[in-house]
């Protein structure tokens, strides 16, 4: 299989808060984003696997700045790096200014999705190769944060997380 570039699993998504999406203090309800986060993963977790890809975990998620009610929301979602079957893939989460148009990073989170069969099992997938020095950050820290993971569920030994330990030594 060919290794494939982050920017090829790239999915974006523009969302306006509407009130139904909001809390009493008319902030988008974390869930709501939450969900709108894990579809957005999803279209790019398929478009790198080409593969049905179901959620594994969500490993990380910042709520930096609240989302208002009438606020126009961009999710932009990338593979970050492909293991055997599984991804990590980062959302970045962006509120356009109504006023000035900047556009302001609110949040962001990390998924893990592995890719599945027709059977519902694991299957191999493309790897993937960065290319700016922000998907090269975001490659070498996937390796960590798995490594991370896997010691807190118990699947590894502290001692064979080689990544961790480089960090440290």
């Amino acid at each position: 299989m060919e290794p494939k570039k982050p920017s090829q699993s790239l999915a974006e998504s523009t969302k306006l808060v509407l009130p139904n999406d909001t809390n009493t203090l008319g902030n988008l309800f974390g869930g709501r984003l939450l969900a709108w986060m894990d579809e957005i993963a999803f279209v790019s977790a398929n478009r790198h696997s080409k593969r049905v890809a179901v959620t594994a975990s969500v490993n990380n998620v910042t709520f930096d700045k609240p989302i208002k009610l009438g606020d126009t929301v961009t999710l932009r979602a990338k593979v970050s790096r492909a293991f055997t079957s599984s991804m990590e893939v980062i959302i970045d989460v962006f509120i356009e200014d109504k006023v000035s148009d900047e556009i302001i990073s609110s949040n962001q989170a990390i998924y893990t999705f592995v890719a599945v069969d027709q059977n519902g099992l694991p299957i191999a997938i493309p790897g993937l190769v960065p290319e700016t020095e922000e998907e090269k950050e975001r490659y070498n820290g996937a390796l960590r944060r798995k490594q991370l993971s896997l010691i807190l569920a118990g699947k590894m030994a502290p001692k064979d997380a080689t990544e961790l330990k480089a960090l440290f030594s």
